[in-house]
């Protein structure tokens, strides 16, 4: 029974993905067909308009990785230390800031939308990649510290006071001995703070222009009031998808490890 229920899970997941697939290789015609064709002839016409021809999105292929992976960079090089400060030392206000990391995440993006946008035009930041890479900090950064401490918090402290009692220092005891530890952590942190980035569409849309145009929004460069090219579409969703994939694949290990640790540990 339970086999059942998570295949026909699996099956409604994966529908749309392999539909989107099956239509990235049929011609125009072949989409607009009724009945729809599941047999036809393949072409890469496609995928080559999409990476070569007019509407090209490569530029916004190369935005995204820009944006999206400074993102997941800086989250990180602040969210580690802040949430191993919150996890292990005892700072004034540490409940206070704990419940506003928490309370960041609970703020609809849409309300913060228009003071996004009139901030960024005062200082000259829409349309460029600092300015939409600060507010993807605003988001992220939250998440990634919330998700973090719980990491910190699942390590022994007599291994960080042994490093101490050896003169380690805090900055040392956390590079050699609590990092390692927290391996799996970072690896779930970094897949979710670069998903969120890569996937978001809400601020980019509004506060990017023609010189930062992530490939989420020039999506809408194959959808017109005419028509939509449903074919160069769903290859283009294809490649936009593929970067995700590839990294999911890569890091299933780490993910899965790091997903686990903390019931492994509530279990014994």
């Amino acid at each position: 029974m339970l086999v059942a229920v998570a295949a026909l899970l699996l099956a409604v997941w994966a529908f749309p993905v392999l539909w989107a697939l099956l239509t990235s290789f049929k011609t125009e015609r072949d989409v607009l067909a009724y009945p729809p064709t599941v047999i036809f002839e393949p072409t890469l016409r496609n995928y080559r308009d999409v990476l070569f021809g007019s509407a090209s999105i490569l530029p916004n292929l190369l935005s995204s990785t820009i944006v999206a992976g400074m993102s997941t960079l800086l989250t990180l090089v602040f969210a580690i230390p802040a949430a191993y400060a919150l996890a292990r030392l005892d700072l004034p206000g540490k409940r206070a800031s704990g419940f506003y990391v928490l309370a960041t995440q609970m703020l609809p993006p849409v309300g913060l939308i228009i003071p996004y946008y009139l901030v960024l035009q005062k200082i000259g930041g829409l349309d460029t990649y600092a300015g939409l890479i600060v507010i993807y900090l605003t988001f992220s950064l939250p998440f990634a510290i919330w998700l973090m401490v719980s990491y910190f918090e699942d390590i022994p402290r007599e291994m960080e006071e042994a490093a101490l009692l050896d003169r380690a220092g805090r900055l040392r005891a956390l590079w050699y001995v609590i990092l390692p530890q927290v391996r799996g952590g970072i690896a779930v942190t970094t897949i979710f703070v670069f998903l969120n980035a890569w996937n978001e569409f809400l601020f980019a849309v509004v506060l990017g222009g023609n010189r930062v145009r992530p490939v989420t929004v020039a999506m809408f460069n194959f959808i017109s009031v005419e028509q939509t090219l449903w074919a160069k579409l769903a290859a283009g969703a294809m490649l936009a998808m593929a970067p995700v994939i590839v990294l999911g694949l890569l890091a299933q290990r780490h993910i899965v490890k790091g997903l686990t640790v903390g019931a492994v540990k509530g279990g014994r």
